[in-house]
């Protein structure tokens, strides 16, 4: 594997290439993770990445912002969604992932995308129909959680542990907190830049193939059939007794992004 960094106003994204052993002769695959999480975390660990470069595929990772291998900028605007998109874009650039060709497998990419890394592959698919050619997103609403956090509540518990009632916020504070290499002011200057450009999923919708995955356990992907509904071109799998915690790591759900994507 090869690591590398993408630049875009002065923030520089942790990546790394996977390659297999054997190459299938299919395009890339970008894996973008969840928030609070890292690639390593979410596709490493989890068997992501080793599932496939079995199959023959070589994979890009990438740690957004403030998670991971990946800086945490001060300012907020590094974090907003359209310039991770644009970072995204660049990275791949400079991995040598050119347009789509009818003619040649190994152009563009396919994107699986989990959680916030769904909302980001949902909006660069839509943006760039020229390069992504299927989608993956697990664990994927038609909302997005990270816009309803209060942020106002989460920094004055960090401060004297101040309970938080809103259970959403504490949950994802909570989860923000688990790992403890996690930079918590970063992750909350994330939420700010999302909370200032929240997701609208049917104002750009991506033409692509699409998988949808989430466990049925899954709180924050009850809104998953809204965005199959916007699609109109993509494929729905429930994981039976799956929470938006434990889905990344169902053997189902690989099986099922590989074979889509092949």
């Amino acid at each position: 594997m090869a690591a590398t960094t993408s630049s875009v106003s002065g923030v520089n994204l942790a990546a790394e290439v996977h390659s297999p052993e054997e190459d299938s002769g299919l395009r890339p695959v970008l894996l973008l993770h969840g928030f609070a999480s890292s690639s390593q975390l979410n596709w490493i660990d989890a068997g992501w990445v080793g599932a496939l470069t079995t199959a023959g595929r070589r994979v890009i990772t990438i740690d957004l912002p403030g998670h991971g291998a990946s800086p945490a900028p001060a300012e907020v605007e590094d974090y907003a969604p359209s310039a991770i998109l644009e970072q995204l874009q660049q990275q791949l650039a400079s991995e040598g992932v050119t347009a789509l060709d009818p003619a040649d497998p190994v152009s563009g990419v396919d994107v699986i995308g989990y959680s916030l890394g769904s909302r980001l592959a949902w909006e660069l698919g839509a943006a760039r129909p020229d390069l992504v050619n299927r989608l993956v997103l697990g664990g994927p609403g038609s909302g997005d959680p990270l816009s309803k956090f209060d942020l106002e509540a989460a920094r004055a518990s960090l401060v004297d542990e101040t309970p938080i009632a809103d259970p959403l916020t504490a949950e994802l504070l909570r989860m923000a907190r688990l790992v403890p290499s996690n930079d918590v002011d970063a992750l909350l200057r994330l939420i700010q830049a999302v909370k200032g450009e929240p997701f609208t999923p049917d104002a750009s919708i991506p033409a692509m193939p699409v998988l949808l995955v989430a466990g049925d356990r899954d709180d924050l992907a009850t809104t998953m059939p809204e965005l199959a509904d916007l699609s109109g071109n993509a494929e729905v799998l429930w994981l039976p007794a799956r929470t938006h915690a434990n889905a990344v790591t169902s053997r189902a759900f690989k099986r099922a992004a590989v074979e889509f994507l092949s």
